[in-house]
């Protein structure tokens, strides 16, 4: 016989006893054994009271007291779930990663989640912004975790983070772009450079980023190690920017048109 009365006060505090900051309505039914009408109405009740949030369809986040007020909890406690929910390969990604790695001039005004497609739609209300951006292929190698309350969720490490940026162009441009790197250089590593370079296989980039790295972080040892990969190629000449058209002087090192002037924020 089912159970229909329950503590649903109870209920949230144990999930946070738990560590657990999130749940599915799937996962619920099976820990309750409850009908969907008694669920629905309780998880009525904890959200009216703010100690629940629900993100999207069928998923909610648990408020501890000092976030109740906020309404929300960081995305990093609960995104892994939420992408294993979804069946979803991810990676936080673009300017969220960047600050993760220190390399943030201003904070976000939107979270960034680098997914395989189809992407998920984006979460944008009041409370959250969070834009899902889909990948044709996810680069494991350049992919790390860090810690949550939570647990770990995945991040692109810097040197991927780089190149994504460069492919987000439209979105952020050039000088944003180049302000990050300004920073973001300084936790890069060569050696994960130069393989994350060669996975992504994308020259225009490479010259790109060789020629921000060069000009306007002064990290020689970056910059070089993508002009060896670049002195194997046969390139073709590229614009700095992919936006404007193709007048400008040549930076024959890199093969690059110098078609916009990059005045980074830094």
């Amino acid at each position: 016989m089912e159970k229909t009365r329950i503590n649903w006060n109870d209920f949230s505090n144990s999930l946070l006893a738990r560590w657990r900051f999130s749940f599915t309505i799937n996962e619920i039914r099976k820990e309750l054994h409850l009908s969907d009408a008694v669920i629905n109405q309780g998880l009525y009740r904890l959200t009216q009271k703010n100690r629940i949030k629900k993100i999207r369809e069928g998923f909610y986040v648990v408020l501890p007291p000092h976030y109740q007020q906020l309404g929300l909890l960081p995305m990093y406690s609960y995104i892994d779930h939420l992408m294993k929910s979804l069946g979803k390969s991810y990676y936080v990604g673009l300017l969220t990663a960047a600050e993760l790695h220190g390399a943030a001039h201003q904070k976000p005004m939107v979270e960034f989640v680098i997914t395989s497609y189809p992407a998920p739609r984006s979460i944008i209300n009041k409370k959250m912004k969070l834009s899902f951006v889909s990948k044709k292929e996810l680069l494991a190698e350049g992919i790390i975790q860090k810690k949550s309350e939570a647990g770990y969720f995945n991040v692109s490490s810097p040197e991927l983070t780089a190149f994504d940026l460069l492919d987000q162009i439209r979105r952020f441009g050039l000088n944003h772009i180049t302000t990050i790197l300004q920073e973001l250089h300084e936790v890069m590593k060569v050696s994960a450079l130069k393989k994350i370079a060669i996975l992504n296989n994308n020259m225009a980039n490479i010259q790109r980023l060789g020629y921000i790295l060069e000009n306007f972080t002064k990290n020689q040892r970056l910059a070089d190690v993508l002009y060896e990969i670049l002195e194997k190629q046969k390139l073709s000449v590229t614009g700095l920017s992919p936006l404007k058209g193709r007048k400008g002087a040549i930076d024959k090192k890199w093969q690059i048109i110098i078609n916009t002037e990059i005045d980074p924020d830094l």
